[in-house]
């Protein structure tokens, strides 16, 4: 069941068009890569949802509902730009900030509390916001964003300024939200995060939806039939080397020999399947694996956006 829906959004500013016709759909209790080249119009789709600005043209639903303002309340959001008073201490800072969530103090002291025991940040209650590095400010608008315990999130680059360990536990706390039945709109340029978390993408470029759908089928769409495989005991009484065994219409891309096994990577024609492909070999060697490659998120986004 989808959670969010955007119908045919136009949203254009002074001599720019920022969004033409799109529409999205982000299903309950999955995580959406909304992804896009700088400029593409990800900010704007973001701002409208969060009821910033409205939409020139087109629909939104929440819930099965025509957005409204207080769909906001069941919304956490983490803009790109960040802000907090880096003068005010934290603890007195993340009081205020969630209290102005609709929270009463007594709950949200305790929700407080809890995220900072959760971190082991309880340390920082009393420090001032300007004496934390990036990466802490970043953990405490993190907390900032799902204390309320919204129903969905929206990340706008929720890992820059972390550390590889720091970003493997909001990466955990993403899953987790995504466990307890909570949606999550992730916007970046990490595609190795797309590749680990995302269950559906659109693709955004020059204002327009380019590419959207479930990540494993959108990949598979641009797979290109290259198999790889790791093979030993090489049958070659003629020693007419590996490559030869195959017709030429497959074509060998590349060949490593390791200490247990030759590790290689092949193209095969439109028409030929990885049955096939053993077929071939099996007279030949022994094979341990067969994996069919698929594209990885970063290429396909490439190819996508730098076609004319």
């Amino acid at each position: 069941m989808e959670l969010l829906e955007t119908h045919n959004i136009r949203k254009a500013f002074k001599n720019h068009l920022a969004l033409d016709d799109v529409s999205l759909s982000v299903k309950e209790g999955s995580i959406f890569g909304l992804l896009g080249p700088n400029g593409a119009g990800k900010t704007t789709m973001i701002r409208i949802i969060n009821q910033i600005i409205a939409p020139d043209r087109g629909e939104i639903f929440f819930q099965n509902q025509r957005l409204k303002s207080y769909h906001t309340a069941q919304m956490g959001y983490l803009p790109e730009e960040r802000g907090l008073y880096k003068k005010m201490k934290v603890g007195e800072q993340s009081l205020y900030l969630t209290q102005l969530k609709g929270l009463p103090y007594k709950v949200a002291r305790e929700r407080v509390i809890e995220w900072f025991e959760k971190f082991d940040i309880m340390s920082w209650w009393n420090k001032q916001i300007d004496e934390l590095s990036k990466g802490m400010q970043q953990k405490i608008q993190f907390i900032l964003t799902v204390v309320h315990n919204p129903k969905f999130f929206i990340f706008d680059e929720p890992f820059s300024g972390f550390d590889p360990i720091n970003a493997e536990i909001i990466k955990n706390e993403f899953l987790n939200f995504k466990k307890n039945g909570c949606s999550i709109m992730l916007s970046t340029h990490n595609m190795s995060s797309v590749e680990e978390l995302c269950d559906d993408i659109v693709l955004i470029n020059n204002s327009k939806v380019v590419l959207q759908g479930n990540l494993t089928e959108v990949k598979n769409r641009f797979k290109k039939n290259i198999i790889e495989l790791k093979i030993s005991d090489i049958n070659n009484p003629d020693n007419i080397g590996i490559e030869n065994i195959f017709p030429e219409n497959f074509t060998l891309l590349s060949s490593v020999d390791n200490d247990n096994y030759t590790k290689i990577k092949i193209k095969l024609p439109d028409d030929a399947t990885p049955n096939d492909l053993l077929n071939m070999l099996l007279p030949h060697c022994r094979v341990h694996s067969l994996l069919e490659v698929l594209p990885a998120i970063n290429d396909i986004f490439i190819q996508q956006v730098m076609q004319k």
